[in-house]
């Protein structure tokens, strides 16, 4: 399954990012997004994000509502 595009993430959307500590396990993380810090189109390991809780990573998939 492809990683989204930067243009498909918004703040206030709820994604599962894989945390720098996670990326051998590939443990998801779930949370509302705060600011994009990745400022290409893309990534090939997905867009580097900060949650409301500050948490840090990249984006794998987005959250169906």
């Amino acid at each position: 399954m492809p990683v989204p595009k930067r243009s498909e993430i918004k703040p206030g959307l709820r994604v599962q990012i894989v945390l720098k500590q996670d990326q051998r396990t590939g443990k998801l993380t779930e949370g509302i997004v705060a600011r994009i810090l990745t400022s290409s189109g893309t990534h090939p390991h997905g867009i580097k994000v900060m949650l409301e809780d500050g948490k840090v990573g990249r984006v794998q998939q987005i959250v169906p509502e």
